[in-house]
């Protein structure tokens, strides 16, 4: 239980320090921070990128999946099943056509117009996040579906969270269902976990 109320402490003070940045400046940091990502040689070697839309004031990852799919990669993003609380993934060729608004508001593929995929196929995950700290941890919004899509996986690909540093802190308390990112890449630089 303590571990919880911690997280629960660490999820509001993070979405208050980012929400404090202001749009340009997000904005400005967001395209360094993607920029990092895009240099990362787990982005280059990979031709299957699963990636997420983001919203308010997450990271704007529009031009990271318009440069996924420019550079000839398939982009994969996930779509919320809220019956069986899980992520279903989908390939998106056109983000303008193929995705619709779904749960919460968050831009998501149409099941209509988009292929569904597995997770075997994706070969490097942009993991969004509300905090991280830099051996690896991370923080959601508490519902759950990042662990559980990447916790039942047979084989892992590089697990990337793109964060603002105001996202970063000292620890995340993490429970044995809770699966940390490889790399943590902000403005200031990148943060490698070894995995085990």
């Amino acid at each position: 239980m303590a571990a919880r109320a911690g997280k629960a402490e660490i999820r509001e003070e993070a979405l208050r320090r980012r929400e404090a940045l202001g749009g340009a400046l997000r904005r400005r940091l967001g395209e360094e921070v993607l920029g990092r990502v895009l240099g990362l040689g787990e982005y280059r070697a990979a031709g299957v990128v699963l990636a997420y839309a983001g919203v308010g004031s997450e990271l704007d990852t529009a031009g990271f999946m318009r440069e996924v799919l420019g550079g000839g990669r398939r982009l994969v993003l996930p779509r919320v099943d809220r019956e069986a609380r899980r992520l279903e993934l989908y390939e998106v060729e056109d983000p303008e056509r193929e995705l619709v608004p779904g749960v919460w508001g968050i831009p998501e593929p149409d099941p209509e117009r988009a292929r569904r995929v597995g997770l075997e196929e994706v070969e490097f995950v942009l993991v969004p996040g509300v905090a991280f700290d830099r051996r690896g941890g991370r923080l959601g919004h508490g519902a759950g579906y990042y662990d559980r899509l990447l916790g039942g996986a047979r084989r892992l690909p590089p697990l990337v969270a793109a964060a603002f540093e105001a996202q970063i802190v000292e620890r995340v308390p993490m429970e044995p269902h809770d699966v940390p990112v490889d790399l943590v890449v902000t403005e200031r630089g990148v943060w490698r976990r070894e995995r085990r």
